[in-house]
């Protein structure tokens, strides 16, 4: 478990860099902090999306694993909401940011540490990055995007499909599909090319994570009455819940046992930052993605220890 470790130690070096930076005043307020988000979200993020979308091998695109985490996926996102309807009665961003927070997780800075070191390859996180950005993001982002309409006059459903248009031509989707049409097609794309958006691709998580950081000063988790509730909801679906649900579609599915612990273990994983970052960036539901981010990294690493000692692991 060493590169789980490694992983989770990288990320919580990185917030705390954050958190120095605003104690100290080089990140002074909100306006600034975002501006990280905002840098991450149409520049870094799609660079760091297509390179590591293009760079895949295509045939290991397509797997068991890839649709239980698919269905599992889908199935928190929705329990989700249904809590919301019920019992938070939160709007449409915020009850999009909640269902994100509980089931889209963390599948490049923790994911592949975990893909590597603990199932051994890296072909199982690969396409789950591939099935967050092009299926599952811009229905984030619709969400987010159909918040209510101040000047007036328009449906839902009108403002529903502006979203879905706006976030299927996001810089985050645009780079994400861009990257599986070269990895699908074989095309080889020029060092002079290539090498410049994998360094800006770099600054990505650092970006997102310090500016995570800098949000967490004077502040800390569950303190916001209004977000409590699904904070607390989102955090036990994703450690709990969702892991649970994909062992057992995975077992519905007929999984042999190296699938399934790969299926169960990816489910573990936290809430990812981009899940904040989005939020940040639309400026929607930030806290209780926020807080949710911050509870499952450090809840996630226990799990996931768990989870390998029933598996024998």
């Amino acid at each position: 478990m060493s590169g789980v470790i490694t992983g989770f130690a990288i990320i919580l070096a990185v917030i705390g860099v954050g958190v120095l930076l605003a104690r100290f005043g080089v990140i002074n307020n909100d306006r600034e902090r975002l501006v990280l988000n905002r840098v991450a979200f149409y520049a870094a993020s799609p660079a760091l999306l297509f390179t590591s979308v293009a760079n895949s091998d295509a045939s290991t695109l397509f797997s068991p694993v890839i649709v239980v985490i698919f269905l599992a996926t889908a199935a928190t996102s929705l329990i989700y909401i249904l809590a919301s309807l019920g019992f938070f009665r939160q709007d449409l961003p915020t009850t999009t940011m909640g269902a994100a927070s509980s089931s889209y997780f963390n599948s490049v800075n923790i994911g592949l540490p975990v893909s590597i070191y603990v199932l051994g390859e890296a072909t199982y996180v690969v396409p789950v990055l591939v099935l967050q950005m092009v299926i599952v993001t811009p229905f984030i982002l619709a969400g987010l995007g159909a918040g209510p309409d101040e000047g007036g006059g328009r449906s839902t459903a009108a403002k529903i499909g502006d979203s879905v248009r706006t976030a299927l031509l996001s810089p985050i989707v645009l780079g994400s599909f861009l990257g599986l049409i070269v990895a699908v097609a074989g095309i080889s794309i020029p060092a002079p090319v290539m090498t410049p958006l994998e360094i800006l691709g770099g600054a990505s998580i650092p970006m997102i994570l310090i500016s995570f950081g800098a949000s967490l000063r004077n502040t800390a988790p569950l303190t916001t009455p209004a977000d409590r509730p699904g904070t607390i909801v989102a955090t036990a679906l994703k450690l709990v819940g969702m892991p649970l649900i994909a062992w057992l579609i995975g077992l519905g599915m007929g999984l042999d046992d190296t699938q399934l612990y790969a299926a169960v273990i990816l489910a573990a994983l936290p809430a990812a930052q981009n899940v904040y970052n989005y939020a940040a960036t639309y400026q929607r539901g930030m806290i209780m993605a926020r807080d949710t981010v911050f509870l499952t990294t450090f809840g996630s690493l226990p799990v996931m220890l768990g989870i390998a000692l029933l598996f024998g692991r």
